[in-house]
């Protein structure tokens, strides 16, 4: 598996999508990033392959099968080409336009493809975004808050086992892993 901790990182970009990519895989190859680009490679790319939701389906595909540990997907709002990803097994997809959502994407909800929207993120917005997610992990900054890592680490082992045939035929009940006990708390002051 090509790992973040390796700098290894999967991108994909619709045509709506292209100049955002572009801006945030320029800033990462500049950091040494090891970017494998399965999307618009230029604004000529017009291949029906290319669409949002096939790419989606593609990228989603490569971290499901554990090719990648995550991506970064791009199209006009973000929200096409990350549903086409949704779409394949143990893959938890977010759309993110701020620094604090995809912190929490990651460090709370442990996202594995973070899709962002042209029309939305600007160039510089784009390149924090994926900083912020990039040099996070699930639980990392949340140490203080009793619980928190494994609360969340139990939604990510329930949902990746997630089986909505036997949900269904269970009566739509769902069979629990486990429980954490977790409540709101206040980050203490330094």
């Amino acid at each position: 598996m090509k790992r973040v901790k390796d700098k290894y990182i999967l991108v994909a970009a619709d045509f709506a999508g292209y100049p955002l990519k572009e801006a945030v895989v320029t800033h990462l190859r500049k950091k040494g990033w090891k970017v494998t680009d399965i999307g618009v490679k230029s604004p000529e790319d017009d291949s029906p392959e290319l669409m949002f939701h096939r790419l989606g389906l593609r990228a989603g595909a490569m971290v499901s099968e554990g090719e990648f540990e995550r991506a970064l997907l791009f199209c006009g709002t973000g929200m096409g080409i990350h549903i086409g990803a949704s779409k394949c097994p143990r893959v938890h997809a977010g759309v993110v336009e701020s620094v604090p959502a995809a912190l929490r994407a990651i460090t709370g909800n442990g996202v594995n493809v973070l899709a962002m929207g042209a029309f939305y993120v600007a160039p510089q917005m784009g390149i924090d975004i994926a900083e912020a997610y990039l040099n996070a992990e699930l639980g990392t900054g949340y140490e203080w808050w009793k619980n928190f890592y494994e609360f969340h680490k139990l939604a990510m082992d329930e949902l990746d086992e997630f089986d909505y045939e036997a949900y269904k035929k269970n009566g739509f009940s769902f069979r629990h892993k486990g429980e954490v006990p977790i409540e709101l708390e206040t980050k203490p002051e330094d």
